[in-house]
């Protein structure tokens, strides 16, 4: 049988991989090439400016781009120019192109990624189906998603602490895996598809060298399983699960195969199962204190708000916390996903798909989905407490990548559990800023709101006694003291507690001896995460 994917040839492709730096073919060879206007373009899938950029030119990198970004077929005397030692030929039996009538046809997307890690930029190369906007007709059932938008949400929110054993599950092109490698010491990529897997063994191998793999062992670093979700890695524990699971909500119909379905997207499960599933049994699977972060979508109807839907998902797991960025209506949900396939080609087929979503959705009564990242922890031990158990709406933008700040808000959530508030000293933290509101000639404002201008860059509501509090935490007096020198102020009882408490939480106030921890561990994290103006997005 065989998979019509890239080859993964040990020997070829490390020297590929060398051909490629030379020819200057990274994020930075191909953004100062097509300019930043013409870049910027192809970030949003259009292509048009990079061609015209590209057109003409012998240039390597231009060549490489046409070849490879934009699927133009490619002279192959162009080519062999571009790659010496590799050239046409060599691409070809690697299987990233077909030779025809004198030019290279490209058969995979290869593109160059980019992340910082502790040590420096790492430039790697990606390979993958070709996408929708570089290819005719529908997707093909079995493609192999690259390097998209959720994919790189995933990458920017992982929590990047150094790990014995990581679980990639749903590995696709392998791009979670990259990045894993950086701070795993063994990796377990897994996927229903062989095609994906295929590919993530090609871009282990064309990688192997900044990865620090041994090309002729991969399997002493990585493990490539073949299965759906759970199967492949049951009675086995990790210290970190990823995962940007088949988490679409698509139609199902009597009799469907998985040949029918969009293996990269659809898990072949009715309506938000295959998230629910998961979120049920990602606990047994994770290493006492391991965690688990993925993406997911959820069905929200008049009667239950989303939180209501998804908490009992994650009943089974200590700490949890679910941030949903997006609410979109079951029209919108449609458009999208019919339009990711490129299933708009065939115009009956995608006014009989758009009808059964909308007829889906409404035999469940869902009037919304929501999109969004689930952080999961394990307990040390069975009797351990929950430390962080939060649901919450963020759609407002955020800084990238976000990992050094929700590794941060884990840590102050722990500090709080084993933390007699009242005798903990804070101060404000660097970023946040004060804003009064009130009307002309108010003696006193009518709103006062804390910003955060990084991070999750929430806005908090704050009544003249917590203004009061916060302007006072200057690691000084302690919570107590500075509670009870504003009740004699004001000559009656506060109760603030609580409210600092979730002043400390959200990151506004920080305890005063963590400051400089709490700077080195968002340092250490920022460097860790995958730079995001260093990838290539694409919708998918």
């Amino acid at each position: 049988m065989t998979l019509d994917v890239p080859l993964g040839d040990p020997i070829l492709l490390p020297a590929l991989a060398r051909a490629l730096e030379t020819a200057e073919y990274t994020v930075d060879g191909v953004a100062d090439f097509l300019g930043e206007s013409a870049y910027a373009a192809l970030n949003r899938e259009q292509l048009v400016p990079a061609l015209l950029a590209t057109e003409g030119s012998s240039q390597p990198v231009a060549v490489l781009t046409r070849l490879f970004l934009l699927a133009e077929p490619t002279a192959v005397e162009l080519l062999d120019q571009a790659l010496p030692g590799i050239g046409a030929e060599g691409l070809a039996k690697l299987g990233l192109i077909e030779l025809k009538d004198g030019l290279g046809h490209a058969l995979a997307d290869l593109r160059p990624y980019a992340f910082q890690d502790d040590q420096g930029e790492v430039q790697l190369q990606v390979a993958s189906d070709l996408a929708a906007h570089q290819r005719p007709g529908v997707l093909r059932r079995d493609h192999v998603l690259g390097i998209g938008g959720a994919s790189l949400t995933l990458a920017q929110a992982t929590i990047r602490n150094p790990v014995e054993k990581a679980l990639d599950l749903g590995t696709g092109c392998g791009i979670q895996t990259l990045h894993l490698l950086r701070h795993a010491r063994q990796v377990t990529a897994t996927d229903i598809s062989e095609r994906a897997l295929a590919f993530t063994r090609f871009n282990l191998l064309l990688n192997a060298e900044l990865l620090g793999l041994n090309p002729q062992h991969l399997e002493e670093r990585v493990q490539l399983k073949q299965g759906s979700l759970l199967e492949p890695v049951q009675g086995e524990e990790f210290d970190l699960v990823v995962s940007n699971p088949p988490f679409v909500i698509t139609p199902r119909h009597r009799g469907e195969s998985a040949a029918e379905q969009f293996t990269y997207r659809d898990a072949g499960l009715p309506g938000d199962q295959l998230v629910s599933s998961l979120l049920q049994a990602l606990p047994a699977v994770l290493s006492p204190g391991g965690s688990a972060q993925l993406l997911g979508n959820w069905e929200i109807s008049a009667a239950q708000p989303w939180q209501q839907r998804v908490e009992p998902w994650v009943a089974g797991i200590t700490d949890c916390w679910v941030i949903q960025r997006e609410e979109i209506s079951p029209e919108q949900y449609a458009e999208t996903w019919l339009q990711d396939a490129s299933q708009g080609r065939d115009a009956t087929s995608y006014a009989d798909s758009y009808r059964d979503y909308l007829q889906d959705f409404a035999a469940r009564n869902v009037q919304g989905i929501g999109f969004g990242m689930v952080w999961l922890r394990r307990g040390r031990t069975e009797a351990a407490l929950s430390t962080l158990h939060r649901f919450e709406d963020l759609s407002h933008p955020l800084e990238q990548p976000i990992a050094p700040y929700l590794a941060a808000a884990v840590e102050r959530a722990d500090w709080l559990s084993t933390t007699e508030l009242a005798t903990a000293k804070l101060t404000v933290a660097e970023d946040v800023t004060e804003e009064r509101h009130q009307r002309p000639g108010a003696e006193h404002p009518g709103v006062i709101l804390l910003r955060q201008g990084a991070g999750l860059r929430r806005t908090t509501l704050l009544s003249t006694e917590l203004a009061g509090f916060v302007s006072a935490c200057d690691g000084t007096l302690s919570v107590g003291q500075i509670e009870a020198a504003l009740a004699a102020l004001l000559d009656r009882e506060l109760e603030l507690f609580d409210q600092v408490r979730e002043l400390v939480l959200d990151g506004f106030l920080l305890p005063d001896e963590a400051q400089d921890n709490h700077a080195n561990a968002q340092a250490e994290q920022q460097s860790n995460a995958p730079a995001e103006h260093k990838s290539e997005p694409r919708a998918e």
